[in-house]
């Protein structure tokens, strides 16, 4: 190990005694995640100055820094499939069977595959008025590599229809998707637990003490899971400082230069989407620049962190805290916007890309028939596309391959991605929170106290002043 590494290793620890002692100091979360979020970028700039883009100690800087970014990441996610599960059974439990169950998931799914219908409008526009093309492209070694790659995964893409993407929601293996072995699997859980819920309601009347068995068994093991999802959720500043430091040094900022007018577009696609939501969120009655505010803390995660997955227990706890949603509709919310009705990645980005591949092939990107059915495809393909790095790039295959296009094409962003990617999550997360704050309030079962009140999500697992 060099001196160099030490020496960054060392800030590093430094870092995090800083937000440490921020945390003894009861600052509120918001502050600490924003103060993680700026020393990570401050640092992983000054690492890019001072050893230069593409450096060795760097690299093996950030194998050292991913303990902690890549740790916490995974720490969520150890936590997802147990906070869906009991959630999810928990909450039909309250609701006594399957009465508002229909409700909840026709208005949630609706919610997301609308806005990613949107989505897609808004990526087709900004493309066009940014005057997007894949045309004059050039290719280095990288790029050529990801091309190759890509149209090697083509087949597996190419293979799976609406239908078996349908299919692959449904729970053959219970305890496989436990695991999250599938692309699937959080949904999958999702559809086991209502099983398992519906199942003890209906065993409620012919057998009350063995359902009241259930119930407090299923009780006692949500403050167990709750309580874990604190203890992990303390660790966020941490992570978020880990991660936006592996982000700004391990960025090419040449690269990004030279497509600069892609990542303007895509960030223009981006914002005018969030501003949607809050119009939307304005729509069924509430206020909008509260409801923005709330939410701060788990945008900052998602995109820091590149996964609407990851995301889910804070997702679930800012929706439940500080926005007044049921625990049962953020779960639903929550885990099914992990996987359907991406706006970020499922709908801005395969319409982006599309437009920009289209006159390399000889079609007009205006042309309203080649609108209708790109939008369409997006519509119906963005079920079933993964909450994790990389779910984007799937997204935009099956767009591709079924307006048989050149996927290679796409490789050609290969250098930028992690930086689009990073705001595409979090509007992936919006999205689901979206509909999670729209379905409650509709329903006429959203907390208005909470929603009014002052509280923002602290990530030590309680509420605290903003």
């Amino acid at each position: 190990m060099t001196l160099g590494i030490v020496t960054n290793l060392a800030i590093f620890v430094g870092l995090i005694a800083f937000l440490y002692h921020m945390q003894n100091k009861h600052y509120s979360f918001t502050k600490r995640v924003f103060a993680g979020l700026g020393l990570g970028i401050a640092f992983g700039a000054a690492l890019q100055v001072f050893y230069g883009a593409g450096s060795e100690v760097i690299k093996t800087s950030i194998e050292y820094f991913d303990i902690v970014g890549v740790g916490y990441v995974r720490l969520l996610q150890m936590i997802i499939i147990p906070l869906v599960m009991v959630s999810i059974i928990s909450a039909i439990l309250k609701l006594n069977g399957g009465t508002s169950l229909g409700k909840i998931s026709s208005l949630t799914l609706g919610v997301l595959i609308i806005t990613t219908m949107i989505a897609a409008c808004v990526g087709i526009l900004m493309a066009n008025l940014f005057g997007l093309t894949a045309e004059g492209l050039t290719s280095g070694a990288a790029e050529m590599a990801r091309a190759k790659s890509l149209e090697s995964t083509l087949s597996n893409v190419e293979a799976m229809s609406f239908a078996k993407l349908v299919i692959e929601f449904i729970p053959a293996n219970p305890f496989l998707d436990m695991t999250g072995a599938r692309r699937t699997s959080t949904i999958a859980v999702v559809i086991f637990s209502i099983f398992i819920g519906l199942s003890a309601t209906g065993i409620a009347k012919k057998k009350p003490e063995i359902f009241a068995q259930f119930e407090g068994f299923i009780k006692v093991t949500q403050a167990i899971v709750m309580r874990m999802v604190t203890l992990v959720l303390r660790l966020t500043p941490f992570g978020v400082l880990a991660l936006m430091t592996k982000v700004i040094s391990g960025s090419n900022y040449t690269d990004i230069v030279n497509l600069a007018n892609f990542v303007f577009a895509s960030y223009a696609a981006l914002i005018l989407m969030f501003m949607i939501h809050l119009a939307l969120v304005a729509l069924v009655g509430l206020n909008p620049v509260r409801h923005f505010k709330k939410i701060i803390p788990v945008l900052a995660f998602a995109f820091t962190s590149r996964t609407s997955a990851g995301s889910i227990p804070m997702n679930v706890q800012t929706q439940e805290k500080c926005l007044g949603v049921p625990s049962g509709i953020a779960n639903f919310s929550a885990s099914f916007g992990s996987t359907i009705g991406q706006n970020g990645c499922a709908g801005i980005y395969p319409a982006m890309l599309a437009v920009m591949i289209a006159p390399t092939v000889g079609i007009n990107p205006m042309d309203f028939g080649f609108l209708c059915t790109l939008v369409a495809i997006i519509t119906v393909s963005s079920f079933g596309v993964a909450g994790i790095g990389g779910g984007a790039t799937f997204a935009a295959l099956i767009v591709l391959s079924a307006m048989d296009m050149p996927v290679a094409l796409a490789g050609l962003l290969i250098s930028i991605e992690p930086l689009i990617d990073m705001g595409r999550t979090a509007l992936n997360v919006s999205g689901s929170i979206t509909a999670g704050v729209i379905t409650s309030k509709v329903m006429g079962e959203t907390d208005m106290a909470i929603f009014n009140s002052d509280e923002t999500i602290n990530l030590d697992g309680e509420e605290s002043a903003a």
